[in-house]
């Protein structure tokens, strides 16, 4: 069950309609916009059962440092570009994409309804539900809603999850991809993307994670988040101000470079001798304290008492040593992500770049999954 979204015309003539939880899609990129750059990922499947997926394209395009601003579009135009120059590095003859909008900027409430109810009647609660939650007027936002489950001690009872977004914060996304030549067709939200794939990544832990609590570590450019799973269930979530750009910074306190040559000379690696003891491995230790912190709000915010696994993804994902020292700092196995391992690989993907590239991957990767109905 699901409430489409009316996208109203702006920007030229057209009308959209955006599903925050709609499972079946037609064949379509998963497009993630950060802080920093665009990652797109096309999949295909190739068979059945847990290698199914096959992965045909992606493509990383950096965004300009004032492109992305608290998870809003701030260029218009440098982001539009940048999707364009992603679509056609791909080389995909897709233009249907799904787009995501971070969780600062998406309210989420379950509520609690009488079961057995018609379509029509449901929606009408979770409007009347919803006002009661959302601090703007309901002709401000977009709203959807998925039936989540019968409760198990009342099954004339179902837990209902709503999504709400401020329509410009969908607006502006959909408009830039739009303009690059895009048609948005998905509007979900970052961590249930990456919860999605994150069903690829728990299967290569040993019996599939099953009864493991298992801490999703996505390091961005300007924002972690953790992301706590018990069995497929998210049982925390939190975000922590602290990312890449805390490296891009010192790199260019250090080393009396720009901000733009600071991040460029971080990618590329081509810094001096004392790069590595004077700068990046302080902010490693820097990291692991702040992925520390992030377990121990969770232990201090549930029930729960031990994390077995800490997997990391994001941009910073790829530092070499970063996971031996959030192992040592927090002592639980930290491990980098890879949705990709196991997947059929068109020949247009790099093998040994994919390895690198994956951790970037995640949130791309599970709106990509959007084309499939997993069930």
């Amino acid at each position: 069950m699901s409430i489409a979204s009316n996208i109203p015309m702006f920007k030229g003539n057209f009308e959209l309609n955006l599903d925050f939880f709609q499972t079946k899609s037609p064949s379509l990129i998963g497009v993630d916009i950060s802080s920093s750059s665009v990652k797109m990922v096309e999949l295909s499947m190739d068979g059945k059962g847990e290698n199914a997926y096959c992965i045909e394209s992606y493509a990383i395009e950096k965004l300009p440092l004032d492109a992305m601003q608290e998870g809003g579009v701030a260029n218009f135009d440098a982001v539009s570009e940048g999707l364009q120059r992603a679509w056609k590095r791909m080389g995909s003859k897709l233009h249907n994409v799904a787009l995501a909008l971070p969780a600062a900027a998406v309210i989420t409430k379950k509520i609690v309804v009488p079961a057995g109810q018609r379509e029509d009647d449901l929606a009408f609660q979770v409007e009347n539900e919803a006002s009661q939650y959302i601090p703007f007027a309901l002709d401000e936002v977009d709203l959807d809603y998925q039936v989540i489950r019968s409760l198990p001690d009342n099954q004339d009872e179902i837990e209902v999850l709503i999504a709400a977004s401020r329509k410009d914060k969908v607006e502006d996304r959909v408009a830039a991809a739009l303009t690059a030549g895009l048609n948005a067709v998905v509007m979900d939200v970052e961590p249930y993307a990456s919860q999605a794939a994150f069903e690829l990544v728990e299967r290569q832990l040993p019996e599939g994670g099953k009864d493991q609590v298992i801490a999703l570590v996505d390091i961005g450019a300007t924002t972690m988040t953790i992301n706590v799973l018990h069995n497929g269930e998210s049982v925390y979530m939190r975000d922590q101000t602290f990312g890449g750009n805390q490296l891009t910074q010192e790199i260019h306190n250090q080393f009396n470079l720009s901000p733009e040559d600071a991040e460029a000379a971080k990618r590329s690696g081509e810094l001096p001798d004392n790069y590595k003891n004077d700068v990046l491995q302080p902010f490693c230790e820097t990291l692991a304290v702040e992925v520390m912190r992030a377990i121990q709000f969770f232990f201090t915010s549930t029930q729960y008492t031990e994390v077995n696994y800490i997997l990391v993804a994001g941009g910073c994902a790829a530092i070499p040593g970063l996971n031996e020292t959030i192992t040592e700092r927090t002592q639980v196995s930290a491990l980098t992500v890879n949705p990709f391992s196991g997947m059929g690989m068109s020949s247009r993907v790099i093998s040994k770049q994919l390895d690198m590239d994956a951790p970037a991957l995640l949130i791309a990767c599970g709106l990509a999954m959007r084309s499939f109905d997993p069930s």
